[in-house]
Protein backbone atom coordinates (compact mmCIF):
# COMPACT_ATOMS: atom_id res chain seq x y z
CA UNK A 1 0.00 0.00 0.00
CA UNK A 2 2.51 2.34 1.00
CA UNK A 3 4.72 1.73 -2.11
CA UNK A 4 1.41 2.04 -3.97
CA UNK A 5 1.21 5.63 -2.44
CA UNK A 6 5.00 6.90 -3.29
CA UNK A 7 4.26 5.85 -6.72
CA UNK A 8 1.18 8.23 -6.77
CA UNK A 9 3.13 10.87 -5.03
CA UNK A 10 5.47 11.00 -8.13
CA UNK A 11 3.14 10.62 -10.83
CA UNK A 12 1.71 13.64 -8.98
CA UNK A 13 4.64 15.66 -8.73
CA UNK A 14 5.07 14.89 -12.43
CA UNK A 15 1.85 16.03 -13.49
CA UNK A 16 1.79 19.30 -11.39
CA UNK A 17 5.25 19.69 -13.93
CA UNK A 18 7.82 19.31 -11.21
CA UNK A 19 11.27 17.34 -11.81
CA UNK A 20 11.30 13.90 -10.29
CA UNK A 21 13.17 11.94 -12.52
CA UNK A 22 15.79 14.46 -12.11
CA UNK A 23 16.08 15.24 -8.23
CA UNK A 24 19.24 17.12 -7.40
CA UNK A 25 21.60 14.15 -5.52
CA UNK A 26 21.89 15.52 -2.38
CA UNK A 27 17.95 16.30 -1.97
CA UNK A 28 15.62 13.76 0.12
CA UNK A 29 12.10 14.08 -2.13
CA UNK A 30 10.65 15.41 -4.78
CA UNK A 31 8.62 18.35 -3.49
CA UNK A 32 5.42 18.15 -2.81
CA UNK A 33 3.43 20.62 -0.98
CA UNK A 34 1.35 19.01 2.03
CA UNK A 35 -2.25 19.93 1.47
CA UNK A 36 -3.29 23.02 3.07
CA UNK A 37 -5.79 21.47 5.12
CA UNK A 38 -3.53 18.64 6.23
CA UNK A 39 -0.98 21.73 8.13
CA UNK A 40 -3.09 22.23 10.90
CA UNK A 41 -3.60 18.51 11.40
CA UNK A 42 0.25 17.78 11.11
CA UNK A 43 0.64 20.59 14.16
CA UNK A 44 -2.22 19.59 16.31
CA UNK A 45 -1.24 15.77 16.53
CA UNK A 46 2.08 17.09 17.06
CA UNK A 47 1.06 18.70 19.94
CA UNK A 48 2.65 22.13 19.21
CA UNK A 49 2.20 24.58 21.83
CA UNK A 50 3.05 28.18 22.03
CA UNK A 51 6.44 29.10 22.08
CA UNK A 52 7.90 25.51 21.45
CA UNK A 53 9.80 25.28 18.58
CA UNK A 54 9.50 23.13 15.67
CA UNK A 55 11.05 22.15 12.91
CA UNK A 56 9.79 21.40 8.80
CA UNK A 57 12.28 19.22 7.25
CA UNK A 58 12.02 19.99 3.18
CA UNK A 59 9.64 23.12 4.47
CA UNK A 60 8.70 23.48 0.44
CA UNK A 61 7.15 26.79 0.26
CA UNK A 62 7.07 27.09 3.85
CA UNK A 63 3.06 26.60 4.97
CA UNK A 64 3.65 24.29 7.95
CA UNK A 65 6.28 26.61 9.01
CA UNK A 66 4.15 29.56 8.62
CA UNK A 67 1.19 28.04 10.09
CA UNK A 68 3.10 27.25 12.94
CA UNK A 69 4.30 30.61 14.00
CA UNK A 70 1.26 32.14 12.76
CA UNK A 71 -1.87 29.70 14.48
CA UNK A 72 0.40 28.42 16.99
CA UNK A 73 2.72 31.08 18.29
CA UNK A 74 5.88 28.74 18.08
CA UNK A 75 9.20 29.50 16.82
CA UNK A 76 9.14 27.58 13.68
CA UNK A 77 11.96 26.68 11.40
CA UNK A 78 12.11 25.61 7.62
CA UNK A 79 15.41 23.88 5.98
CA UNK A 80 14.92 23.72 2.81
CA UNK A 81 17.60 23.04 0.25
CA UNK A 82 15.90 24.69 -2.85
CA UNK A 83 16.72 28.14 -3.29
CA UNK A 84 13.61 29.07 -5.13
CA UNK A 85 11.28 27.76 -2.91
CA UNK A 86 13.51 29.43 0.29
CA UNK A 87 13.07 32.97 -1.87
CA UNK A 88 8.88 32.03 -1.84
CA UNK A 89 8.75 30.86 2.05
CA UNK A 90 11.30 33.49 2.92
CA UNK A 91 9.03 36.56 0.98
CA UNK A 92 5.66 35.21 2.16
CA UNK A 93 6.93 34.61 6.22
CA UNK A 94 8.31 38.94 5.34
CA UNK A 95 5.35 39.91 3.67
CA UNK A 96 3.29 37.75 6.90
CA UNK A 97 5.34 39.82 9.46
CA UNK A 98 6.23 36.97 10.55
CA UNK A 99 10.14 37.04 10.65
CA UNK A 100 10.52 36.85 14.80
CA UNK A 101 8.61 33.86 14.63
CA UNK A 102 9.42 32.10 11.29
CA UNK A 103 12.79 31.23 9.14
CA UNK A 104 13.67 28.84 6.30
CA UNK A 105 16.91 28.27 6.57
CA UNK A 106 18.52 27.25 3.24
CA UNK A 107 20.35 23.98 3.11
CA UNK A 108 20.97 20.77 3.38
CA UNK A 109 18.31 18.71 6.11
CA UNK A 110 21.08 16.20 7.46
CA UNK A 111 23.91 19.00 8.43
CA UNK A 112 21.31 20.82 10.56
CA UNK A 113 21.03 20.72 14.77
CA UNK A 114 17.73 19.74 16.04
CA UNK A 115 18.40 19.55 19.75
CA UNK A 116 16.48 22.42 20.37
CA UNK A 117 13.31 20.65 18.67
CA UNK A 118 10.03 19.96 20.56
CA UNK A 119 8.26 18.99 17.47
CA UNK A 120 9.86 17.91 14.12
CA UNK A 121 7.63 17.63 10.87
CA UNK A 122 8.60 16.06 8.02
CA UNK A 123 7.17 14.85 4.65
CA UNK A 124 9.31 13.06 2.60
CA UNK A 125 9.91 9.61 1.33
CA UNK A 126 10.61 6.53 2.94
CA UNK A 127 14.82 5.96 1.80
CA UNK A 128 14.88 9.59 3.29
CA UNK A 129 12.61 9.18 6.65
CA UNK A 130 14.86 6.25 7.12
CA UNK A 131 18.22 8.77 7.14
CA UNK A 132 16.50 11.30 8.74
CA UNK A 133 15.83 9.23 11.85
CA UNK A 134 19.63 8.36 12.72
CA UNK A 135 20.18 11.63 13.19
CA UNK A 136 17.21 12.30 14.99
CA UNK A 137 18.15 9.73 16.89
CA UNK A 138 21.12 11.21 18.06
CA UNK A 139 19.81 15.26 18.20
CA UNK A 140 16.50 14.64 19.80
CA UNK A 141 15.73 15.86 23.37
CA UNK A 142 13.59 13.73 25.69
CA UNK A 143 10.03 13.98 24.84
CA UNK A 144 10.49 15.34 21.36
CA UNK A 145 7.66 15.11 18.76
CA UNK A 146 8.21 14.00 15.36
CA UNK A 147 5.18 13.73 13.17
CA UNK A 148 5.75 12.04 9.40
CA UNK A 149 3.24 12.36 7.00
CA UNK A 150 2.16 9.44 4.99
CA UNK A 151 5.30 7.56 5.84
CA UNK A 152 7.25 5.50 8.40
CA UNK A 153 9.83 6.93 10.38
CA UNK A 154 12.00 3.67 9.27
CA UNK A 155 11.67 1.35 12.95
CA UNK A 156 10.57 3.59 15.35
CA UNK A 157 7.78 2.98 17.36
CA UNK A 158 4.58 4.52 16.30
CA UNK A 159 2.98 6.30 19.20
CA UNK A 160 -0.11 7.43 17.85
CA UNK A 161 -1.46 6.71 14.03
CA UNK A 162 -4.28 9.02 12.46
CA UNK A 163 -6.11 8.51 8.92
CA UNK A 164 -7.62 11.08 7.60
CA UNK A 165 -10.06 9.89 4.65
CA UNK A 166 -10.67 12.97 2.49
CA UNK A 167 -8.48 15.97 2.14
CA UNK A 168 -11.47 17.83 0.52
CA UNK A 169 -9.81 16.06 -3.12
CA UNK A 170 -11.03 12.68 -2.39
CA UNK A 171 -7.33 11.57 -1.21
CA UNK A 172 -6.62 10.17 1.98
CA UNK A 173 -3.53 11.13 4.05
CA UNK A 174 -2.02 9.06 7.45
CA UNK A 175 0.23 11.08 9.80
CA UNK A 176 2.56 8.83 11.87
CA UNK A 177 3.46 10.14 15.72
CA UNK A 178 6.53 9.70 17.66
CA UNK A 179 7.80 10.92 20.81
CA UNK A 180 11.24 9.93 21.99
Amino acid sequence: MRRLLYLMILSAVMVAGQKTAAIAPDSLAPYLPTPASIVTQMLEAGNLKAGETMFDLGSGDGRIVIAAAQKFKANAIGVELDDALVAKSTQKIAELGLEKSARIIQGDLMKQDYSSADLITVYLLPEANKKVTQLLELQLKKGARVVSHDFLMGSWKVTKEITIADDGTGRSHTLFVYIR
